[in-house]
């Protein structure tokens, strides 16, 4: 198994691909990431725009009906479940958090839609706080380098956080994913990480 800083190495001269790194902010951050679930990310980051446009912050969200939160995000993947989530969400972060958003993860996956993956990536990314975000292309690479051998994203992540060091903790999901949607069939990524002499030639 070659090293994992090869690996990340060799991944950051890839083009990276991450159209949702635009939001800075942990309001955009938490929203556009909890739309993402089963939805490109070109379609995510549409309907985030058309909502945050009516909606840039949690009293603005917690104003609009239910309906209209559907008609904005439509059509990202369950959509009508995701405008109650976010209708609910805005409502618990503005009464039980004073309007900010928790900054651990057992607040955050507390909240209405908000999963583990989803929890990670705004610890991530809104507070800079070491968290590995696992979804299908961080599972399935990380099984293909051999770093783990697991049935689940949640068992993946278990494994990652005990031999990935915590400084390349932030760069892996946004790293994978990218690599992942580039090379989006099995066959292409096992042939882009061999080429690369990132696993072994008879895999």
């Amino acid at each position: 198994m070659v090293s994992i800083k090869k690996v990340i190495d060799t991944f950051k001269k890839e083009p990276l691909n991450v159209p949702l790194e635009v939001y800075k902010d942990d309001y955009k951050i938490l929203i556009s990431t909890l739309l993402s679930s089963r939805t490109k990310d070109e379609t995510t980051f549409n309907a985030a725009e058309r909502l945050f446009k009516k909606a840039p912050n949690f009293k603005k969200l917690n104003l609009l009906k239910k309906k209209e939160i559907e008609t904005l995000i439509y059509p990202v993947g369950f959509y009508k479940t995701k405008a109650k989530h976010l209708k609910e969400l805005s409502k618990i972060i503005l009464k039980k958090y004073q309007g900010k958003i928790p900054m651990t993860r057992t607040d955050l996956v507390s909240l209405p839609g908000v999963g583990r993956k989803t929890a990670n990536l705004v610890l991530n990314r809104a507070f800079k706080k070491p968290a590995i975000a696992v979804d299908t292309h961080v599972h399935k690479i990380s099984n293909l380098l051999g770093w783990v051998k697991t049935k689940t994203p949640e068992e993946t992540e278990k494994e990652l956080v005990k031999i990935v060091p915590k400084k390349h903790w932030k760069d892996i999901n946004r790293l994978f994913v990218s690599i992942g949607r580039r090379y989006n069939t099995k066959e292409k990524l096992i042939s882009f990480l061999k080429e690369k002499g990132l696993i072994d030639k008879q895999q």
